[in-house]
């Protein structure tokens, strides 16, 4: 079974799994990704909120808005880009419910995260994206261990893949009130525009829709009798 097959059948597989429901853990089992093989960039979120619940599309929400709004700051040409381009999944896969109060979402239970860990970690294995856009403190620390956002945002790790840290889009976060968060926010965008360039310099057409990898959109080509589309 080669790499693309391989991704389809865990992504059958993720979509089917019912640990947490089995464990009292969460009621409802609506796991959410998403991603084709081949995507550059990887991005990690959190676990998706009650819109994702609905529409099984990751960052989908007001968060989701306010991401894509980041990226084409950092120079994607749409979102459609940014989402063709990129494998979006989180540290929980389901909606983890909503908090006592009703004012914002529950925090991702350890169990849940553990339970959810070896999809994250087999993508990963699959992928071997050359970027991975960790989004908000939890994806952060899984990867870099704990830390302050003030010393990761606007800073890249690693190199295969190259870590680009990102604060949580979500209007509850109060971090970017501080002038100093929101330039390190966008040396952040910087980072991840320069990739983009790096590892999609043209714009990027829609591939088929099995997994296939995004290819390079190619402008038709003349010839002195016929107009020749390559694809």
């Amino acid at each position: 079974m080669n790499g693309r097959a391989q991704l389809l059948a865990h992504q059958a597989a993720c979509r089917g799994c019912h640990v947490c429901v089995d464990q009292g853990i969460i009621l409802e089992a609506t796991p959410t990704f998403e991603g084709r093989w081949g995507a550059p960039f990887f991005l990690v979120g959190q676990a998706p909120g009650p819109v994702e619940r609905e529409s099984r599309q990751p960052f989908s929400g007001r968060a989701g808005k306010e991401l894509d709004r980041w990226m084409l700051r950092a120079g994607f040409e749409s979102p459609e880009e940014f989402r063709r381009l990129t494998y979006i999944a989180a540290l929980m896969r389901c909606f983890p419910g909503r908090n006592r109060a009703g004012n914002g979402d529950l925090k991702p239970p350890p169990a849940a995260v553990a339970n959810c860990a070896h999809w994250l970690d087999a993508e990963l294995r699959l992928l071997k994206p050359p970027v991975l856009i960790l989004v908000g403190q939890l994806a952060i620390a899984r990867f870099l261990g704990p830390g302050r956002l003030e010393d990761r945002v606007g800073h890249r790790f690693g190199t295969s893949p190259v870590i680009v840290p990102l604060p949580h889009p979500s209007g509850q976060s109060r971090w970017l009130n501080d002038p100093a968060n929101r330039e390190r926010l966008s040396e952040a965008l910087a980072l991840v525009g320069r990739l983009r360039k790096t590892l999609a310099p043209a714009p990027i057409s829609r591939s088929n829709n099995d997994g296939g990898p995004p290819q390079p959109h190619r402008a038709p080509r003349a010839t002195t009798n016929v107009i020749r589309r390559k694809t």
